[in-house]
């Protein structure tokens, strides 16, 4: 048996006066998604509780048959995963996040979009002048990066409430910094690499060519070590993982699944749909499961692009969802789960609470009534899960 699950996160939205009352789902021509609604189950699951926080890592676990309740792996230590740092119990890993202060104020939490080039250079330079045995600084891509702080206590001393940089943009940074558990220790970081950032040769550069600066590291999203059942053993399957992103792609690493690095994904609405389709397939030859998460639409969302959200789902279903259909209809021996982690409203840029619609189909799977794929159709569906972590399991096992 093949097991083929199909991430298009933030597909969901909610209906808009410029759709005439209707969802991007129901206006996009979608005759894949359909193909399997038709021959499937169309349910909804909710991945979150609606006092968790709609953060798309956490919904991740919950896919993959996890409860984020009774986890501690936090974004950091999911990235820290994908870096393959291996991190002790006593130590924490934080998302570092180079980011542009102006005046005070969180100006860009992406530092222009700062190179991987520009920023391994800063994060070499921030080692030289402040890791110790207690702290150390990770590379990863762009702007975003890791920083493992060593406490005897672990997580429970280093456990701040620490904001998101994307959600205090354009506010007084002041008034957003990290409380809590370990917060002293967590802002002087931020503010001694500030003093040391602001000086550098590359910010200077950058400021020359009118490019926002990597002037101060931004922590937050810190997590310990989990603890996760590989998902390879306890259901008996090899698979692997294609993703752009690296919590992703570092759950992935965790649960047992082999990470597989496309050409031109980008994890953003530019990503090569087409070159996604045949990773697929070439796993497939080689592997029971096989993973393919497209952030295309959450992006686009984000953006509050409504057109490019259009466009993706298109995308997502012509190349995707078609390449998983042409499978199906050759060997029938697979079933697929296509499930996104959260919806993502294009009005408000942000994700949503809601459950998120599912489709389950293939082998052993006995359809339902319905035909089409659409928040409003899930919802009319008595397959429901309001444990999200329960769904990976029925989708593996056939059992609720």
């Amino acid at each position: 048996m093949k097991y083929i699950l199909i991430i298009p996160d933030g597909i969901g939205d909610l209906p808009s006066e410029e759709l005439n009352n209707k969802t991007p789902l129901e206006m996009s021509k979608l005759p894949n998604f359909n193909f399997f609604a038709k021959g499937g189950k169309v349910g909804s699951v909710q991945l979150l509780s609606e006092k968790s926080d709609p953060a798309s890592y956490l919904a991740a676990l919950s896919l993959f048959g996890y409860n984020p309740k009774k986890s501690t792996a936090g974004l950091g230590a999911l990235e820290a995963a994908n870096l393959e740092v291996k991190l002790e119990p006593n130590e924490v890993a934080f998302r570092m996040n180079f980011v542009t202060e102006a005046q005070g104020v969180m100006a860009d939490c992406t530092a222009g979009e700062i190179s991987t080039k520009e920023s391994k250079a800063l994060v070499n330079f921030l080692n030289k002048q402040m890791s110790s045995e207690f702290v150390k600084f990770f590379a990863g891509t762009g702007y975003r990066h890791i920083a493992v702080i060593k406490d005897a206590k672990g997580y429970e001393s280093l456990s701040a409430n620490c904001a998101a940089p994307e959600r205090i943009l354009g506010r007084k940074i002041e008034t957003h910094l990290p409380v809590g558990n370990g917060a002293e220790l967590i802002k002087k970081l931020m503010f001694d690499a500030k003093s040391l950032l602001e000086k550098h040769e590359i910010n200077q550069v950058r400021i020359d060519l009118q490019e926002n600066p990597a002037n101060m590291i931004w922590l937050w999203g810190q997590g310990s070590r989990p603890d996760l059942t590989k998902i390879t053993e306890a259901h008996s399957v090899t698979g692997a993982v294609i993703s752009a992103v690296d919590y992703m792609k570092g759950l992935g690493r965790l649960i047992g699944l082999t990470v597989v690095d496309v050409p031109g994904s980008t994890g953003k609405a530019d990503t090569s749909f087409e070159a996604k389709a045949a990773a697929m397939k070439e796993v497939l030859n080689e592997k029971d499961f096989v993973c393919v998460h497209v952030r295309a639409c959450d992006d686009a969302a984000h953006q509050g692009n409504l057109k490019q959200k259009i466009l993706s789902l298109e995308a997502i279903d012509y190349y995707i969802l078609g390449a998983a259909r042409e499978y199906y209809e050759e060997f029938k021996e697979a079933r697929i789960l296509i499930a996104p982690l959260l919806s993502t409203s294009w009005k408000t840029k942000s994700h949503l609470k809601d459950s998120v619609p599912f489709i389950v189909a293939g082998k052993n799977v006995v359809p339902d009534e319905i035909e089409k794929f659409s928040e409003a159709s899930s919802r009319l569906s008595n397959l429901r899960f309001k444990d999200g972590y329960k769904l990976m399991n029925y989708f593996l096992t056939g059992k609720e």
